[in-house]
């Protein structure tokens, strides 16, 4: 049975498409009330010349592995018709992009148990040897954890851009609803919707709850100057919903 401990709040959800209605959806479990208010989007790769020659070498199984690290990029090779052979196996950094993948009809042969994020793929990586190909499709404003790790193993990673991350302004209400405190709880689950609330919503009230999707989102959202209340260590909608209420609950 879903808490009450979230009666009556209302939180923002930084993002829409598929990703905001389902937080939404459990927010109204827990008797919240979602403020749906996008502060990200994603952008086709600047670099569409490079993407396409990596998909081509994907598609004629040059890769011994493939690294996905988002949802976002399983549409990116979907839109692009990639269709990845059997001699490439699937690396997802945590179940949300692994269950994007299983949708778009791809199997996954490996998501790290203990830490979804670029840094636990390469600590839980499963394939010893070093000598591997490795295709790392990541966002423009990704670091270098992933790229850095697996070249540290011995592996040739090729990076490639597979789409950009741009903010988008905030509507003046949902300004006015942070400043005043009628928004009571802000989600924040990237660096790069932290870096959005500080540029677009900072600073916030003394009391705005701020929880954070996983320790490295934590990081990021502290390094942009937000104060951290809230940190689900399991990088997935339900958790950061669940652990929000259990915040409030306690």
């Amino acid at each position: 049975m879903a808490s009450k401990a979230l009666d009556g709040l209302r939180v923002l959800v930084p993002r829409g498409g598929n990703w905001g209605d389902s937080v939404a959806a459990l927010l109204r479990d827990h008797s919240a009330i979602p403020v749906i208010a996008p502060l990200i989007n994603f952008a086709p790769s600047e670099n569409v010349s490079a993407l396409a020659n990596a998909f081509h070498e994907l598609n004629d199984g040059q890769f011994d592995w493939i690294a996905v690290t988002s949802a976002t990029t399983v549409d990116v090779l979907m839109a692009s018709g990639v269709k990845i052979p059997e001699n490439t196996k699937i690396a997802a950094v945590g179940e949300t992009t692994a269950s994007a993948l299983t949708l778009a009809g791809h199997r996954v042969d490996f998501v790290p148990e203990l830490d979804n994020s670029g840094r636990g793929l390469v600590k839980e990586w499963p394939d010893a040897g070093p000598g591997l190909r490795v295709l790392a499709p990541q966002s423009s404003l990704a670091d270098t954890t992933l790229v850095d790790g697996l070249g540290a193993l011995g592996h040739e990673v090729v990076a490639v851009s597979a789409y950009r991350t741009v903010g988008i302004p905030v509507a003046d209400k949902v300004r006015e609803d942070v400043a005043s405190g009628r928004i009571s709880a802000i989600l924040v689950s990237s660096g790069s919707v932290a870096r959005q609330v500080a540029e677009q919503l900072a600073p916030l009230p003394d009391d705005t709850i701020v929880a954070c999707i996983g320790p490295r989102t934590a990081f990021d959202a502290r390094d942009a100057g937000l104060t951290v209340h809230v940190i689900a260590e399991d990088r997935s909608s339900q958790s950061l919903v669940d652990t929000l209420a259990e915040y409030l609950g306690r």
